[in-house]
């Protein structure tokens, strides 16, 4: 059975990838994906439910980021945080104004507690505020859930609909209860069951791989570090001798460290690794450089040019890998979104 999904529309903001782990954490699977993602890979996905990050433009800016207005008549379950929840009161029908002062740190929280949002709360629990801009007025159809001295529509609901705005983060460990908001949401709102586990991710993975490359040959660069590491041992598991990788030494790692890489996959792991020491080409390549961006400039460009050499002398192959971090991933498919003097 495919697990649960949770798509976190990514807005920019420098909670993203801590949404996605607290989602985690109540055992229901996320992905972080660009806000300006297809109606159709959405559906495609078929998530359970969507979460709108914050971000740090301003609704008002020109190039503010923003979804697609169709995502709302998807019928799934939406959360919008800060920005997002700014961006569905826009979109909606709402208004938004710029505050007489930026609000920021930890605020105490008048709610509604008969919202599914705050169930089984008090009638005020204290969270992080981070914003310029708040909602004046909710969209037609959306009631008042929360607020603050400051910041009358601090939340607000569409029952009908299933959408919730947040001006707070419930993500940081500075809100009361904020996991319990995220919970509230994936349970009562979005009727998650809760089956995905962390251990389950690379069994699944293995899996997919398996399905995906069959007998097919795959090229694998190596750097010997964690993010090539995971993905280079996950693909052997999937696809054993068919996948070749690759570790270009090129002599600035720690002492003894190329030896260990290659000790590590070719004897604990059995993996096909090719070793390219090389040190002296990048040495002259570096010399005289004192720029920290030039150097990294080089050694990413000399790194490419080895790796093409190796390559060629291989042969045909059917699939490129690199391992990298989330939100490599993810700023890589994001355009650049201007900042308007509002952090959220």
């Amino acid at each position: 059975m495919k697990n649960e999904l949770i798509l976190i529309l990514d807005f920019g903001g420098q909670y993203n990838q801590l949404i996605a782990r607290r989602v985690r954490e109540c055992n229901v699977y996320s992905e972080v994906v660009p806000f300006d993602i297809s109606i159709e890979k959405i559906k495609e996905k078929n998530p359970k439910g969507i979460i709108f990050t914050g971000g740090p433009a301003s609704v008002f800016g020109d190039d503010s980021p923003k979804c697609d207005s169709k995502i709302f008549d998807l019928g799934i379950p939406i959360l919008g945080i800060c920005y997002g929840m700014q961006l569905m009161t826009i979109t909606l029908g709402g208004t938004v104004e710029k505050a007489d002062k930026r609000e920021y740190g930890v605020t105490n929280v008048d709610i509604n507690n008969n919202s599914l949002l705050f169930k089984d709360f008090g009638i005020s629990n204290n969270f992080l505020m981070s914003h310029t801009d708040f909602v004046k007025t909710v969209p037609s159809g959306f009631t008042n859930i929360a607020s603050t001295p400051s910041c009358p529509n601090a939340g607000m609901e569409n029952k009908d609909k299933n959408f919730y705005g947040i001006q707070f983060h419930p993500e940081v460990v500075h809100s009361e209860n904020g996991i319990k908001v995220i919970r509230n949401f994936l349970y009562e709102v979005c009727k998650c069951t809760g089956d995905w586990e962390i251990s389950s991710f690379a069994k699944e993975k293995i899996k997919s791989l398996k399905e995906k490359i069959r007998d097919k040959k795959a090229l694998c660069a190596l750097s010997g570090g964690v993010d090539s590491s995971v993905a280079a041992v996950l693909l052997h598991k999937a696809i054993g001798k068919n996948l070749t990788c690759i570790f270009v030494d090129h002599g600035l790692l720690r002492k003894n460290e190329g030896d260990e890489v290659e000790e590590v996959f070719k004897k604990q792991f059995d993996i096909n690794l090719i070793r390219v020491n090389c040190k002296e080409r990048f040495l002259q390549k570096l010399d005289g450089v004192t720029d920290p961006e030039k150097k990294r400039k080089i050694i990413g460009e000399e790194f490419i040019r080895v790796f093409e050499e190796e390559a060629k002398k291989i042969g045909t192959v059917d699939y490129l890998v690199q391992g990298t971090i989330y939100p490599d991933v993810i700023e890589s498919g994001l355009r650049k979104i201007s900042c308007n003097k509002k952090s959220s």
